[in-house]
């Protein structure tokens, strides 16, 4: 009997309440008040500050004790398009594009164009590698299956979007970071090379 209440008043004490934001991020941490519809928690890594969650970033609270509460609620005039389950949805799809939508081929892409237009050695070099940045997320993104966390989620409009947001958010920026660093090695090369490129003809 001993052994059991203590294991119960352990498991008590490490029981955390989850909190699931708008962004598809999961935090467990004890929520210590939620007055003002604000969710405060003591910062993980700063055992003396407080990290406070608007009602605007958060989706919903799952308390320890398996009470759900839910801050998100559909209404067009704040742009809350989805239904609540369709922003579940919604969320899941950014979450399997944020751990396994990889974007190599845009941050290849933008560094082997960067290099290219670095190397000409021109003041306009740049548009280039930045105008392959702004295409990057305008064409479609290939969902591979091996990074769904569940293939039924596939089949939800919602789940498609969320992934697709992120995906185009994640090839924005690896060709922001290959054309940048492309363009510089072009112009690196232009600066030490460029004298024996051959004389332009006219």
């Amino acid at each position: 009997l001993l052994v059991f209440f203590a294991n119960l008043s352990f498991s008590q004490t490490k029981a955390q309440d989850t909190i699931f934001l708008m962004n598809g991020l999961v935090i467990a941490k004890k929520v210590i008040d939620t007055t003002f519809n604000t969710v405060t928690i003591m910062n993980p890594k700063k055992h003396t500050q407080k990290i406070h969650y608007e009602m605007d970033q958060l989706y919903m609270v799952k308390f320890a004790n398996g009470f759900k509460r839910f801050y998100y609620v559909q209404d067009p005039s704040i742009y809350n398009e989805f239904t609540r389950d369709e922003m579940w949805m919604f969320m899941k799809g950014e979450v399997d594009a944020r751990k396994g939508f990889k974007a190599r081929g845009a941050l290849i892409g933008s560094g082997v164009i960067g290099f290219l237009a670095g190397m000409t050695g021109t003041f306009f070099a740049p548009i280039a590698p930045y105008g392959f940045m702004a295409l990057s997320g305008v064409t479609k993104v290939r969902i591979k299956h091996s990074t769904i966390s569940d293939m039924r989620y596939i089949e939800s409009d919602a789940y498609i979007l969320g992934y697709e947001r992120v995906a185009r958010q994640k090839r924005k920026t690896k060709s922001l970071i290959g054309g940048t660093i492309g363009l510089i090695l072009g112009y690196s090369f232009y600066g030490a090379f460029h004298q024996y490129y051959p004389e332009t003809v006219n």
